[in-house]
């Protein structure tokens, strides 16, 4: 692994990005949750709903475009699971 930052870490198991692990990729899930959140204040989607879609499938789009820009190269992982990690309590 080289010594660039990424933004979003690759997950541990499945395919695409983890949690944000700098500051930076905080802000851009932040600022897209915050997108959503005022598109979908914007526009009803009980009235609109193919106009809402459309507004936040651009906005996802540009999400993954940073992700990918910004974040390790996503690629399948699978890692078995301890055993006592698989506990739901």
């Amino acid at each position: 692994m080289s010594d660039k930052k990424y933004w979003f870490p690759a997950k541990e198991n499945g395919l695409g990005w983890g949690k944000p692990n700098t500051w930076q990729g905080w802000s851009v899930l932040l600022a897209y949750l915050a997108a959503v959140l005022f598109i979908s204040i914007l526009i009803d989607p009980k009235q609109a709903l193919l106009e809402w879609f459309v507004w936040v499938v651009i906005n996802t789009t540009v999400l993954l475009i940073i992700c990918y820009l910004k974040g390790e190269a996503p690629s399948w992982k699978w890692k078995p699971i301890a055993k006592e990690k698989r506990k739901w309590f």
